[in-house]
């Protein structure tokens, strides 16, 4: 990381993630009681072992105690500088309550982003190797927030292709993910199309730009039918205040945005995935169905979305998708040029480069988008914002958006 950037992680660290505690269940809404969310019956047991990269830091892999036979594992990539296990007590206890073992790594603070990426994956791996009664590695979902939401492609990708994780299921949780080091273009657009994916972004987080989220989830190789991108709302409720930002997953405030944004969606996902439960896709995967984006209390229903838009200008957040310590930096979205004639309102265009799809992202009407080749040629027109170039020829592509106020906006796309 740039010096900027350490120094303002650490201050996050001191404030939020140094600090133990063990995590109390506060509000007026309620945990679920059935259902999707609800905890398991299974007793909880951990098994600690020292940490080869971090000493001092033993790995833990939480279980449920007296099984006969290896169980379904999750691989959890904690926050920057999240390394105590006891700031996620709430999900690690309640995975292995519902019956999955749960590998917890920590990673060191100092130091570059590569050593971080090589203790998570050798910490998984040594634990798979080390404990093959508890965990089944033919049945598998990576977790990651923050930075660890951006570490989870490169280190599943690698278990994926390389080991033969997952062949009989696999997924990725990525929640409000930071800059994805250690995974090209080229392998996120090879990621193995049997994998299921759930993003999962903050509306008031400040922190990590949406923009991430968003370049992986659009680029990556999985059926459109098999990921969903899902963002969650702030909420006051009789005086409460259940905030949706940053820290989420990860801080003090234990409460029903963690049960129903979080655990109840990856309760369904495990179901589906290691299950085969088309109840359990509705709920993680439905596209926006009732069941999933669905909240109780009075909160806010969940917003889905298959072509995820940008809640913020780049501008609100600490770590924007443009920076130069983002190795995607290119892919964040064009802004497209403004002509002569027209207003200061910024146009996006996203991924770019584009392999299928590509989108404009604005708050302006739009009358009409045309695709022009490099002669000047009128390619494709339409008027939606979404847009499939699956048919074109791979190259070098104009993007002209007509605007309803009759301004217009250039861009280049390539399209591969």
């Amino acid at each position: 990381m740039h010096m900027k950037s350490f120094f303002y992680v650490t201050i996050l660290v001191a404030l939020n993630s140094l600090t133990s505690f063990a995590q109390t269940y506060t509000g007026p809404i309620p945990k679920p009681t059935s259902g999707y969310g609800a905890d398991g019956s299974y007793t909880i047991a951990t098994q600690s072992f020292a940490n080869p990269n971090f000493s001092g830091h033993d790995i833990v892999i939480y279980y449920p105690a007296g099984i006969t036979s290896p169980v379904p594992t999750i691989f959890y990539s904690h926050a920057f500088g999240g390394n105590n296990p006891d700031n996620i007590s709430g999900f690690l206890n309640f995975v292995a309550k519902k019956g999955y073992a749960i590998v917890f790594v920590p990673y060191q603070i100092l130091g570059g982003i590569q050593p971080k990426y090589t203790n998570l994956l050798e910490g998984f791996i040594k634990a798979a190797h080390d404990y093959p009664n508890i965990i089944d590695t033919t049945k598998v979902g990576f977790v990651g927030h923050s930075f660890g939401g951006g570490a989870v492609f490169a280190n599943a990708y690698h278990c994926f292709t390389k080991r033969n994780w997952g062949q009989s299921g696999r997924f990725i949780i990525a929640m409000a993910q930071w800059y994805s080091y250690n995974i090209s273009q080229t392998e996120l657009q090879l990621f193995p199309n049997d994998v299921k994916l759930l993003t999962i972004v903050y509306e008031d987080d400040v922190i990590n730009d949406h923009r991430m989220a968003n370049d992986i989830f659009n680029t990556i190789n999985i059926p459109a039918s098999e990921k969903d991108y899902l963002r969650v709302k702030s909420d006051t409720i009789n005086g409460y205040v259940y905030i949706a930002d940053h820290v989420v997953p990860n801080n003090s405030a234990y409460n029903a945005l963690d049960y129903y944004a979080y655990y109840r969606l990856f309760d369904a996902m495990c179901d589906f995935v290691f299950n085969g439960s088309m109840a359990g896709k509705d709920v993680a995967l439905g596209n926006g169905s009732t069941s999933q984006i669905s909240m109780p209390g009075g909160l806010h229903n969940l917003i889905h979305s298959e072509a995820p838009t940008f809640a913020n200008a780049q501008s609100t957040y600490q770590y924007p998708c443009s920076s130069s310590d983002n190795p995607r930096q290119e892919h964040c979205g064009e802004v497209l040029s403004i002509n002569e004639t027209s207003t200061n309102t910024q146009i996006a265009m996203f991924p770019n480069h584009a392999k299928t799809m590509f989108y404009i992202e604005t708050d302006k009407a739009i009358s009409q988008i045309e695709i022009l080749n490099q002669k000047g040629q009128v390619v494709k027109t339409v008027n939606t914002k979404n847009i499939v170039i699956s048919e074109l020829p791979n190259g070098l592509y104009f993007v002209k958006v007509s605007l309803a106020d009759k301004s217009l906006r250039m861009g280049k796309l390539i399209k591969e």
